[in-house]
């Protein structure tokens, strides 16, 4: 997930034209072609660092399906719940693929629908997530994953119809788009902390464990 928020930072800075997180699309540092974008809003593209970019779509996508498949046992219950969660969190990651594979201007269709599987199926699986985290994650944060799920698909409505808040195109996007690559960089902390100290656990003496007992 780190990858994908130092290659944004490099693709922007590539921009002759000042990149803006209010006026411009994330999709915007993905476009194969220089030119003016009318939808949804006016605005020059030009991304010199498109092919840098898109190749990090994919790759953010790929580790995400990964990441949902080994923190089976570690991160989540054995219920249905927590399976729906995996299975839209796994095609938010499938969404990036698709993303980075059409950009924007080359095939809007196929991109539009990555869009969707990582705003929408993404922020559905956080909200499921809440309730299908394994009890060793702390209540708190299986609540505050909940709450950034039911935020971020509230941004993907206002963003859906326009209505910014004062943040911008940009801004309103990526509170709907950046909260499910936040949740799963500190979901794949969490996983390896309770992984480490499994570790632990096993590695002590057994004579260890009985006087801790």
């Amino acid at each position: 997930m780190v990858q994908f928020f130092v290659i944004h930072g490099i693709a922007e800075s590539a921009w002759v034209r000042p990149y803006s997180w209010a006026r411009n699309n994330i999709s915007d540092l993905g476009n194969a072609h220089c030119a003016l974008q009318a939808e949804p809003e006016p605005r020059y593209v030009c991304s010199p660092e498109h092919g840098l970019m898109n190749a990090s779509f994919v790759a953010l996508g790929v580790l995400l399906v990964v990441g949902v498949v080994l923190t089976a046992g570690v991160l989540w219950r054995e219920n249905r719940t927590a399976a729906a969660a995996r299975l839209l969190l796994a095609g938010a990651g499938v969404g990036f693929v698709l993303a980075g594979l059409a950009p924007a201007d080359v095939d809007e269709n196929q991109h539009v629908l990555g869009a969707l599987l990582i705003m929408a199926a993404g922020n559905i699986g956080l909200v499921l997530a809440g309730f299908g985290l394994s009890e060793r994650i702390p209540t708190r944060l299986r609540w505050g994953t909940a709450a950034l799920g039911v935020t971020a698909f509230a941004a993907l409505g206002l963003f859906l119809s326009r209505q910014y808040l004062g943040l911008g195109m940009g801004g309103m996007e990526r509170v709907a788009a950046f909260p499910v690559l936040l949740w799963a960089l500190a979901a794949g902390m969490r996983g390896l902390v309770i992984r480490r100290a499994g570790r632990m656990v096993e590695a002590m003496p057994t004579g260890r464990l009985s006087r801790a007992g």
